[in-house]
Order: structure tokens, then sequence, then C-alpha cells
């Protein structure tokens, strides 16, 4: 066709191409549309890669109770050196100017047990002249800040050995310079891997007696404080008395009751079933000796000493809202109750305490109606 049979505007009529008007569409909008790979099977496919099978990701962990302070717990205030010295038994004759304590940075042996093996009672006095057994032993000198279960784990022990050895008593707060007796060399090399491993596993009975930093020789224990945290290499002293009467920390159906649970398990307190969230009230007036999740089978844990020896553990709880050395009143909210620990679903472990022994709660708390 030449120019001059062209329409005006120079249109060239479809009817004189040699493409179809569908095949030009098609041609336009291929031209406009990117490319895109055909799926798989369809001709002229590219046969993909196999794909690589790759492992499911971890579960989800559940994060560790919210606590109100950062403050790490007491025990890991001060590293332990393993320094303990074997003493062997022996005599001693007391000189002038001697001292229990004296005597016992003399031989090595702890003045505890020396009192204890020669009758000697408060104030520990001595006579010159008098001649005294010093029990011999494995004995380790404490230093400032360290604590009773710090000491344990290091040497690889369970700290309520050492506390049955040395027979510590309340308030459980050791002193710099104090020689407390271990189990011997021998008998640590006996144990067992399970005996070992178990050495490393605490309690509340070891947070109770094994939880507060060593004091210097002749530093007071610091009273009860405010909503201040207590730093960790400081101890704390529960009130002097107890009011004499609990309050039900929450209320719900018992899932749980106080005694033996049978194949040798024992419940030293009741687990009470509650929604998630449910606020945990101080069972009486006190001071909080613990906050934190140390123990993994109670996860976020409180423990409130009353005063007289009584103490009070909440378990389970999902947020923690006091501090180590924090005075509370009786009805005080504490914590949220939850499920962390070893529990599938939201609940308080509650337990009495009686100078370290478990009571049942149920003979100390109001009668529900």
């Amino acid at each position: 066709m030449s120019r001059a049979e062209a329409p005006r505007g120079g249109a060239v009529p479809l009817r004189r191409l040699r493409i179809a008007p569908a095949a030009m569409i098609l041609a336009l909008i291929a031209g406009c549309v990117p490319y895109s790979e055909p799926p798989p099977g369809y001709p002229g496919a590219r046969p993909r890669p196999p794909r690589r099978w790759s492992p499911p990701p971890p579960p989800r962990r559940r994060p560790p109770p919210p606590v109100a302070s950062e403050s790490r717990p007491s025990w890991t205030a001060s590293t332990v050196i393993t320094d303990a010295a074997d003493v062997p038994s022996q005599s001693y004759v007391v000189a002038a100017g001697d001292t229990l304590r004296g005597i016992g940075d003399k031989t090595g042996a702890g003045s505890e047990a020396i009192a204890r093996a020669n009758n000697i009672a408060w104030p520990f006095v001595v006579r010159v002249g008098q001649r005294l057994q010093i029990p011999g032993g494995r004995y380790h000198r404490v230093k400032r800040g360290e604590s009773g279960i710090a000491i344990a784990r290091a040497y690889g022990v369970p700290w309520h050995t050492i506390v049955d050895l040395n027979q510590l008593e309340e308030p459980y707060v050791l002193r710099e310079g104090q020689r407390v007796l271990l189990p011997s060399t021998a008998t640590v090399q006996s144990m067992t891997l399970e005996q070992r491993a178990a050495a490393f596993k605490i309690d509340i009975d070891d947070l109770i007696t094994g939880g507060e930093p060593a004091l210097a020789e002749n530093e007071p224990v610091m009273p009860p404080g405010s909503s201040r945290p207590v730093p960790p290499n400081v101890p704390i002293v529960e009130p002097k008395a107890f009011a004499g009467r609990f309050a039900w920390p929450l209320t719900g159906p018992l899932l749980r009751r106080f005694g033996p649970l049978g194949n040798g398990r024992v419940s030293e307190g009741i687990n009470i079933a509650v929604p998630s969230g449910t606020p945990i009230r101080a069972a009486a007036d006190g001071v909080v000796a613990y906050a934190g999740d140390a123990i993994a089978v109670f996860g976020g844990l409180i423990l409130i000493k009353h005063g007289s020896g009584w103490i009070t553990a909440y378990g389970h709880t999902d947020a923690i809202l006091v501090t180590r050395g924090q005075k509370v009143r009786r009805g005080q909210v504490i914590g949220r109750a939850g499920e962390s620990g070893s529990v599938d679903q939201p609940q308080l472990h509650f337990e009495i305490r009686d100078k370290r022994k478990p009571v049942d709660p149920l003979r100390y708390l109001p009668a529900r109606s």
C-alpha cells in the first residue's frame, strides 16, 4: 500500500493487516504484563529444586515472672573461694587472754564446734588452764558477703547437710571469720552423680536458712526497710514478734491439701485454683525475705517472715510486686497468681512454716464460709 492510499491521519484499516485483532490484543497485553513462571506441570515450566527440610522452631519458653526489683538473689552476692582446711582432733589448754574465737583461729576449728564439743554455753566464757577438746574436721572460713547456699554449691554438698553438721539456728546469718564444718573430702568423693546433682538443687528451707549473706563480725543485721530493695550483700532480719493471726491470701477451690501425696511425695502446703492474675495478699504483717524464681518447680516465689519463726510462702506467681527487705501489711497485695513453675493451670501454692517446719495451713487460717 502506497502512502497515497493511506487514509487521512495515517491510520491503517485493520482488515488490511496480516495479524488478527485478537492476536494483536494479546500481544499488547503481553508487552504490558511482566512475565511470571508457569505453575509446576505446565508445558514449558522449569523444574523447581526440592525444598530442604528444616526443623520446627523450638517452643516458646514462658518468660520468668516480672519482679519489682532487678536485684540478684542474695547467694550470688559473693564468689566463694574453696580454701577449706582439714583440722586434726586435738586438745588445747586455755592461756591468759584466750577467747573461744581466738582459740578457733589458732587451731583452725570453728568456735561454735569447740563450744558444742565442750558443753560451753552462752556467753562462751573459758578459764585459764581449762583443757578443751578440739573437734577435727574440714572447716571453711566465711568471708563477708558469702551466703550458706553459695558455700554449699562451691563445695558441691547440700546446704541442709551443712546446717545439720553445724546445728545452725535462727536467724541463720553467718559472720565473717566464722568457721563452718563441711563434709569430709572422702564423703564428697564417695557421692554418686545423683547426689552431686542434688547438691545444686535448692528448696524453700535452703532459702530460709542459707539465703542471707554473711555480715562482718560486729556488723548489725539490717532491720526491715520500706519499699526500697535491700542490696543483695546486706542481710535482713525478721520482725521480733508475730501478731498471731493469719488470713487467706486469696480464695478459691482447693486443688491440693497438706500432707502425703503417695509415692513418697509430700505436699508442704496447699494449692488454690484461681483465675490468672488474681491478686495475692500477704497472710500477715511481715518483711519479704525472698522474691524471685530460683526454685523452678514454684516459678515466681515470695517468702515473708512474720516474726517468732513464722514464715509464709507464695508460689506459682506470674507477677511479683514486692522486693526483698520490704515491710508488708496483712492483706497487702504482693503479687498476682498464675501458672509459673511446674503447674498447668493458674493457682497459688501457699505454705505456713513454724521455725522451718511446714504446718497445715488449714489449721491456722480462718474457717471457710
